[in-house]
């Protein structure tokens, strides 16, 4: 554990510790702006040990957004992310700003304005066709990238946290389910990899080496005909090349038509269709065990897939999914992990490891139950929480 806890080097950043507190959404920005709350929940993490924690999610186009309560980044946010960035450094963590493009997995309905999805398909979580942006469209969404992080940098972060998961826009790009184009963002894996190696280039000159810079790469979609882990070595060798990232964190899963396998553990379906309204939660009731499909939890469980990175890849990598434990913090050292990311279990546990320093037997106390998922749509919270945290989280 002493691997763990000492001083890492992220580009140009130093982290106190090889933690990342991992995006995970945090349901308190009502305004799309940065509130107490907001502040709050990543100053406990940030006091808890973390050596960076990670803001998600702050979309890069009031279009990517999943819904209009999130943050995008602009200038009227600036003042807010500030405090928060000011709050997290003074408990002597790093920040950390995810900034991506929602595309299909964007609620047209919410947000008012159109999802953009690769090809043109019926969204069901905007339940809404999607527009297919042309290459003027893709211009935009790429400048849109560098100024948010530009944005991130004025702010205060000491990185950004380029979303290339989970269907997104960007991994929607390198479905060969959901990109059926025929131009030159189409066809080939090379086409369809362009849009995110053109992001990250942008970003890179847009900040230059001044802040760290790391992508979000999903290894498998988990979803037949999408994308899968022969393919996305190969993204991930071409991005080593480019010289544009300093690191990748590797994840899995599809918002879009696969979320558990991203999580593991159980699928709470009831809960899930409770927090949505009208044809979602009938969709919900009727579709939800298609949709939210159960995955045994372990420890590690992305071990398997990410070991071949390890293999393929020199650049630094973060192991996320399932870390849990000194044992499973321990083990992605030994494997050649750079850093881990953890999630579920710092919510159900803010102080995690500043307890585990004290004493490695330390356990979890998160049963990956996953009832803090449906949260998400209106607070984030862990339900089995002690009282006086759940007080904390319950009430801004």
């Amino acid at each position: 554990m002493n691997t763990v806890f000492t001083p890492a080097q992220l580009g140009p950043v130093t982290l106190r510790n090889r933690v990342i507190k991992a995006a995970t959404f945090e349901g308190r920005t009502p305004d799309a702006l940065v509130t107490d709350d907001l502040i709050e929940f990543h100053r406990a993490h940030a006091a808890g040990g973390v050596g960076m924690t990670t803001v998600a999610y702050c979309a890069v186009a009031p279009e990517g957004r999943t819904d209009r309560h999130q943050i995008w980044m602009r200038p009227e946010a600036v003042p807010g992310l500030r405090r928060l960035t000011a709050a997290i450094h003074a408990e002597g963590a790093a920040a950390s700003a995810q900034i991506g493009h929602a595309g299909p997995v964007a609620n047209a309905a919410s947000n008012r304005l159109p999802a953009l999805a690769p090809s043109r398909l019926f969204s069901p979580l905007g339940t809404a066709w999607t527009v297919r942006p042309d290459a003027a469209d893709l211009q935009r969404v790429i400048r849109a990238f560098a100024d948010a992080a530009l944005t991130a940098e004025t702010a205060g972060f000491d990185a950004v946290e380029l979303h290339f998961g989970h269907n997104y826009l960007i991994s929607s790009f390198f479905s060969p389910l959901l990109n059926r184009r025929r131009d030159g963002y189409g066809g080939s894996l090379a086409n369809r990899a362009r849009l995110a190696r053109e992001v990250a280039l942008a970003v890179r000159e847009a900040v230059g080496g001044r802040i760290a810079v790391l992508a979000k790469l999903n290894m498998d979609d988990g979803v037949v005909g999408g994308l899968h882990l022969e393919e996305s070595l190969q993204i991930g060798r071409w991005l080593e090349a480019d010289g544009t990232l300093d690191a990748l964190e590797l994840t899995i899963g599809s918002s879009l038509l696969n979320p558990m396998y991203l999580f593991h553990g159980d699928a709470p379906r009831a809960a899930f269709a409770k927090a949505f309204s009208g044809p979602m939660r009938w969709g919900m009731r009727l579709g939800g065990r298609f949709f939210l499909r159960e995955y045994p939890y372990r420890e590690a469980y992305m071990l398997d897939l990410a070991r071949q990175f390890r293999y393929e890849l020199k650049m630094p990598l973060v192991l996320l999914g399932g870390i849990a434990s000194a044992e499973s913090m321990r083990l992605a050292m030994n494997e050649g992990f750079e850093f881990v990311a953890m999630g579920r279990a710092l919510l159900r546990q803010p102080d995690l490891l500043l307890r585990i320093q004290e004493n490695e037997q330390t356990p979890s106390l998160c049963t990956h139950c996953n009832k803090c998922m449906p949260s998400i749509f209106s607070r984030t919270t862990c339900v089995l929480a002690g009282p006086d945290l759940r007080a904390a989280q319950t009430q801004p």
